[in-house]
């Protein structure tokens, strides 16, 4: 054999092996494989029955992938695989500071926290930061930032299961610059302000985010906020409103946070769209007409809500906001004050267009009830409505506020039941409205039990799937996934989140839609959700077979103003 025929027969045989390992290609491999489950994608379809691989963070690919192999494999035949949920309005900003496995809402599905509803963690000056320490009370720390995007950074630094991201609030900003003053800004205030604002949403945040039901957010008038708002819109931000009323004059405060839209050109939000106090009940039908007509109009207008007919919040919004005045601690002297105090009292029993008297909304002390004291006297007060209060104490309900609030030295949570669950019902059906929580992130067990918080903490997003969806039928399985991950995603302009699509993180939730279940009670609100089996976030797994992991991949989420720089 000549060497040039033995060359030839190599080439051949070379040519040969090359074919056949092409046909012979191994199957492919990934991180994670969820098998077999009802793939629900978010964008609001009909499920289909698939796999989802996982590589790193990323989804990878779904479908049927055949033969691929995983280091980690689950049979999730029969179980509904969704994209993880948002939070659109969470109170976790403590919380994950004491324990950043974020349990109660890893629970329920949600891989992603929304923060700064009227104030956020930042940017903060030496004065706001000695008096927010001086505030803490159950969940005490250092403050070891200043702008928004170091708090978020600081929570990532230190190990959180979900995501995070945040709106600047419109309070912060003001209370920075101006402090607690009722006034309106000079122009150069206003200028600074609006500098604030600029560097938030070049950090990340999500917008603007304001409150005017508290002081001192509440001492805004329209214009201020449309000029924040400018700002935030120049980043395509979103415009985000605890309304300025939410009772007898919810038709006007719609009315301002659609001025607001229209002049600053912005994206808003209705944060936990509901109407207060049983007489206003019938001014939900007119809400509801404003935002859809609004939107036909080409206004980008949306809300979210929590699902329960009883909010939260402080004690002291039964006070007058002039009492508030000036902070906290000149709130507290002018409730010790025997002149002043008879003439809060006089203004908490009357009927006014100036403020949302929630003692009045509330219908009756029987409707108040008292969840969270700093002052270890008073916790056995926990549980305990204002009526039972009043009479242990021998004081009228008004008194019994006041002494209440001087003696804790704080707001004193409080839970009223003033709302309508036809209109939790009806609010939940409402295509353009997603889901919060409107509470922090809890576990059962350490600090977390000095008070009894609202169950929404522990049920909100379980009870969308259990309440609305499956006992109820409001809403189809499909639908609700849109509104609690794809619908909030979308409007929050988070870039590759939301959806169960190749080339998206991999924040995943599988649960059993015959099974979810939320527990907590308003009278044992310490009872996490099931029905939850995994729960992945940036593709690690946090929850398994229902149990925490205490994996921590939660990574800070920014808008999409972000500039890349880092602080």
């Amino acid at each position: 054999m000549t060497s040039t025929m033995r060359n030839a027969l190599f080439a051949s045989a070379a040519s040969l092996g090359i074919l056949v390992l092409a046909g012979c290609t191994p199957p492919a491999s990934y991180d994670v494989i969820l098998r077999g489950g009802d793939i629900y994608d978010g964008s609001g379809a009909e499920p289909f029955v698939g796999d989802v691989a996982i590589a790193g963070d990323t989804i990878i690919a779904l479908g049927d992938i055949g033969n691929a192999t995983a280091t980690a494999e689950f049979d999730v035949k029969g179980l509904a695989v969704a994209p993880g949920f948002v939070n659109m309005m969470s109170w976790a900003n403590e919380s994950l500071i004491e324990d950043g496995r974020s349990q109660s809402d890893i629970r329920q599905g949600v891989t992603l926290e929304i923060m700064g509803e009227g104030s956020s963690m930042g940017p903060l000056n030496d004065a706001m930061k000695a008096e927010l320490v001086g505030r803490q009370t159950d969940i005490r720390y250092d403050i070891e930032w200043t702008t928004l995007d170091e708090y978020l950074q600081y929570l990532e630094r230190r190990g959180i299961s979900p995501n995070v991201a945040s709106f600047i609030g419109a309070a912060t900003p003001r209370w920075h610059v101006i402090g607690h003053e009722d006034r309106a800004p000079t122009t150069d205030e206003l200028r600074q302000m609006r500098a604030l604002v600029r560097e938030a949403m070049e950090d990340g945040a999500l917008g603007v985010a304001s409150s005017l039901m508290y002081p001192p957010g509440l001492f805004a008038e329209t214009d201020e906020l449309i000029a924040l708002s400018e700002v935030a819109a120049e980043y395509d931000g979103m415009y985000i409103s605890h309304m300025r009323d939410e009772g007898a004059h919810m038709i006007e405060a719609i009315d301002e946070l659609l001025t607001i839209a229209r002049q600053a050109g912005i994206r808003a939000e209705i944060y936990h769209l509901k109407s207060s106090g049983q007489p206003n009940w019938p001014l939900f039908d007119k809400a509801i007409a404003m935002v859809e007509d609004a939107r036909a109009e080409g206004l980008q207008i949306t809300a979210d809500v929590y699902t329960y007919a009883a909010g939260a919040t402080g004690l002291n919004v039964t006070v007058p906001p002039w009492v508030q005045e000036g902070g906290f601690a000149a709130s507290l002297e002018r409730m010790s004050d025997p002149v002043q105090r008879e003439r809060i009292i006089r203004e908490m029993n009357t009927p006014s267009d100036e403020w949302e008297n929630m003692f009045l909304m509330a219908g009756s002390p029987e409707n108040i009830l008292m969840v969270g004291f700093r002052s270890d006297a008073l916790k056995p007060l926990t549980g305990k409505t204002l009526a039972e209060v009043s009479a242990m104490r021998g004081t009228s309900p008004e008194e019994t506020i006041l002494d209440l609030i001087v003696e804790d030295g704080s707001r004193i949570g409080t839970v009223y039941f003033s709302q309508s669950e036809d209109i939790v019902r009806r609010a939940v059906a409402l295509p353009w409205v997603s889901f919060n929580s409107d509470a922090a992130s809890l576990a059962p067990e350490g600090v977390f039990l000095e008070s009894n918080p609202h169950p929404r903490a522990y049920g909100s997003f379980a009870r969308v799937l259990a309440k609305y969806v499956r006992d109820e039928q409001v809403i189809s399985l499909a639908e609700a996934v849109r509104k609690l991950a794809a619908l909030p995603a979308q409007n929050l302009r988070i870039d590759r989140r939301g959806e169960l699509k190749e080339g998206f993180y991999a924040d995943i939730v599988v649960f059993d839609p015959d099974k979810v279940q939320d527990h907590a009670t308003f009278v044992e609100p310490h009872q996490y959700a099931t029905g939850v089996v995994h729960v992945f976030v940036n593709g690690e797994q946090v929850l398994k077979d229902g149990e925490h992991t205490g994996a921590t991949p939660g990574r800070v989420v920014r808008g999409p103003g972000w500039t890349g720089r880092q602080n």
